[in-house]
């Protein structure tokens, strides 16, 4: 394990969630509805007035097109992320239970060095924990 995988899978983790942002806001994009009320008249006599209630989108065809590209391409953004995650995520597995809580610790749920310390329990500090974890990472 290094820094680079370290540092993917929050990247990645962030990306996912920022991606899935970009979606929703495209979506409401597309639902976007206009709605309009005319009036007419029956062309044949009698010639009575009759009001109507118009609906449709804003966007155009080659709107929709580009809707569709965009959405294809945030959602392959975010399988692409997706997979460096389960990949970091394997890595991450790999190490010692302690460093795991560590990492989790400080870098998922972005604690400092001396709650993770409080967290990890025993007579350990910040420094301690900090300096553990720098030790793991240069060893691998």
């Amino acid at each position: 394990m290094d820094k680079k995988i370290l540092m993917d899978y929050i990247d990645a983790c962030e990306l996912i969630k920022e991606t899935e942002d970009d979606i929703k806001r495209l979506n409401r994009k597309k639902k976007t509805m206009i709605r309009t009320n005319v009036k007419g008249s029956n062309p044949d006599y009698p010639y009575e007035e009759k009001h109507f209630h118009i609906e449709g989108t804003a966007f155009t065809y080659d709107d929709d097109s580009e809707f569709r590209c965009k959405e294809k391409l945030l959602q392959e953004r975010k399988a692409n992320a997706e997979k460096i995650k389960l990949q970091a995520e394997a890595v991450i597995n790999k190490a010692p239970v302690r460093i795991q809580r560590i990492y989790r610790y400080r870098a998922v749920k972005k604690m400092k060095w001396e709650e993770v310390a409080e967290k990890i329990g025993g007579e350990c500090t910040g420094e301690s924990v900090r300096k553990e974890f720098q030790r793991f990472l240069e060893k691998k």
